[in-house]
């Protein structure tokens, strides 16, 4: 499975700018749940290290939402993205987050344009549009590069409408803190 941590790095790549993506994997046991990594910068990245204070948290899974320490590092200006139905207070991490957090249906998204419960690609279109860190082409583009055919077609059209429904920021179900 292609990781959003990757697409997010080819499509800052495409943007010409330096990007590294990395995944994380514990010693639990197989099918825990993974973590992985992206910077970005406009300078050469020569860190290696783990990022341990992030600009931006996308959370695929809400039930991870009561995992100790998720949100331990995250800058106080940080972007908080979570794949939910829910708003940031039904879920009830109101207090853990700062004022740039958003929900996003985007298993629903997925299923609807993909067919299939995978939302990596429809969280980069509202990661583009919530933190304008990547232009939505750019990230179109990645997806394009990772998924050939009708599939690369269908997860852009995903991306593409999560990208739409976080700029307009009025639908029931997406929340902004």
């Amino acid at each position: 499975m292609v990781s959003a941590a990757e697409m997010l790095s080819i499509a800052a790549f495409l943007e010409g700018r330096y990007a590294q993506a990395f995944p994380s994997f514990g010693s639990e046991r197989m099918g825990a749940p993974v973590m992985a990594f992206c910077r970005i910068s406009d300078q050469p990245i020569r860190s290696r290290e783990p990022v341990t204070e992030p600009n931006a948290l996308i959370i695929q899974d809400p039930t991870l939402l009561s995992q100790a320490g998720l949100f331990d590092g995250l800058q106080s200006d940080g972007y908080v993205l979570i794949n939910s139905t829910r708003g940031i207070h039904e879920l009830g991490i109101g207090s853990h987050v700062g004022d740039h957090a958003v929900t996003v249906p985007a298993t629903e998204l997925a299923l609807r344009y993909v067919g299939r419960p995978l939302p990596n690609s429809t969280l980069l279109g509202a990661f583009a549009a919530m933190t304008c860190e990547l232009r939505i082409d750019s990230v179109l583009a990645a997806i394009r590069q990772k998924f050939a055919g009708k599939i690369g077609e269908a997860n852009a059209a995903a991306a593409q409408a999560a990208y739409e429904l976080i700029g307009q920021g009025t639908q029931n179900h997406v929340e902004t803190n």
